[in-house]
């Protein structure tokens, strides 16, 4: 009697046993799930001072794409940490180097050129991925060229060649610049001055200004002085609306100068005005009203964000889209895998048809020449862009041979 007791109580505690086992494993799989760290992607820009206005929607257009994959990805939750860079170089190496070792797996935005390098050369020493979208530097396909790195929307060699060729061609062949001094103005205009060159053109002079100019008045006394027909900016945001502003203050456009602005956002034209931005010529990787995909995705983003969407805002969506599809074709966040995924797959989204990835970090794909339109042209204040161009990728990027990239052999 006490061994079938004994027996029994061993059968019952057996069959508690494989019922608990069973339990645990049919909630491991949510607990795995729910004990997972989120993936943290980062977000930094010049969100105050002279970027203030371009990069603004970075942080929404990034959601968009998180959005887009259903908030999660290999059963982890994905969180979007974000920060101002101030435009200094030094603060956001610290912002790169705490978010990386706290956990963030990639840091898109990067406006500032300088802000650029400085965030690429904390993530080569970390080994984590930076993908640039605002920033213009060539150097980052370069010299700077990185394993983990991507530049993805443009740079000083596309927005030299693009717009450069096209105002040499319709007549513009002697050239002064109005150039900013760092990192990004300077490549600009070296970038501008070979294919103002190459075409049979001229540079008659140069002047060089800080960062955040407010008063362009003796700049644009030597560049009227020198009888260039073109006023070049080698400088973004609001140092290019300030100075194409003075430039109409001073009258170098009514006694016959042309300016190219070669690098200039959709929000620097309306502050502008068409009235004062009319006829600009400019190089862009992304236009709202471009075809019902760009016009329906613009939708959306206004809704989160009610102001209009410029090729960094694209651009942040566009990267962080495919990094997000690159890490669940991987299977995993190892920074090295995820690389080669987003190598491998095509990039395609409402910006980027078919681009490729190249092994140098340039995103290949198609770039656009527009005009900015006359007030009579504009069917109201969106209505700011017509697309003269497309510029295929093969003719718009630095061929990969020419760009000193440690990486590339040969």
């Amino acid at each position: 009697m006490k061994i079938a007791k004994a027996a029994g109580f061993g059968g019952m505690f057996a069959a508690a046993v494989g019922l608990t086992a069973v339990g645990v494993m049919a909630l491991a799989p949510v607990e795995t799930l729910a004990q997972a760290k989120p993936l943290k992607i980062g977000v930094m820009g010049g969100f105050s001072g002279v970027y203030a206005d371009v990069a603004g929607g970075q942080i929404e257009a990034a959601q968009m794409a998180v959005d887009e994959v259903g908030g999660t990805v290999l059963g982890r939750k994905i969180e979007i940490v974000s920060a101002d860079h101030q435009n200094k170089p030094d603060v956001a190496a610290a912002l790169a180097r705490k978010w990386y070792d706290d956990g963030v797996k990639m840091i898109t935005g990067l406006d500032t050129s300088s802000v650029g390098l400085a965030v690429r050369k904390v993530a080569q020493e970390k080994g984590q991925i930076d993908l640039n979208v605002g920033a213009a530097s060539a150097d980052l396909t370069g010299p700077a060229c990185s394993a983990t790195g991507a530049h993805w929307v443009y740079d000083t060699y596309a927005l030299a060649h693009v717009t450069g060729d096209a105002v040499v061609k319709t007549g513009g062949d002697t050239w002064f610049f109005v150039t900013a001094d760092y990192a990004f103005g300077k490549s600009m205009e070296d970038e501008a001055t070979k294919v103002i060159k190459a075409a049979g053109g001229k540079v008659l002079g140069d002047v060089k200004h800080p960062l955040s100019t407010q008063d362009f008045s003796s700049y644009m006394l030597q560049a009227q002085g020198s009888k260039a027909k073109i006023i070049g900016l080698a400088n973004a945001g609001g140092d290019t609306i300030n100075a194409i502003k003075q430039a109409g203050e001073f009258g170098l456009v009514k006694g016959g100068q042309r300016v190219a602005a070669l690098l200039i956002f959709e929000s620097d034209v309306q502050s502008l005005g068409l009235q004062t931005a009319q006829g600009l010529v400019l190089t862009t990787a992304f236009y709202w009203d471009l075809n019902d995909e760009t016009r329906a995705w613009t939708k959306k983003f206004r809704a989160k964000k009610d102001k209009l969407p410029n090729l960094t805002t694209a651009g942040v969506y566009s990267a962080t889209l495919h990094y997000l599809k690159a890490m669940k074709a991987a299977g995993t966040d190892e920074p090295m895998a995820v690389m080669a995924k987003m190598r491998e797959i095509p990039v395609n989204d409402m910006m980027t048809k078919n681009g490729k990835l190249r092994e140098d970090g340039r995103l290949l794909r198609d770039m656009y020449l527009a005009q900015v339109k006359s007030p009579s042209e504009s069917k109201g204040k969106d209505d700011i862009y017509k697309i003269l161009a497309t510029v295929p990728a093969d003719k718009a990027w630095r061929p990969i041979n020419e760009g000193k990239c440690p990486l590339i052999k040969n």
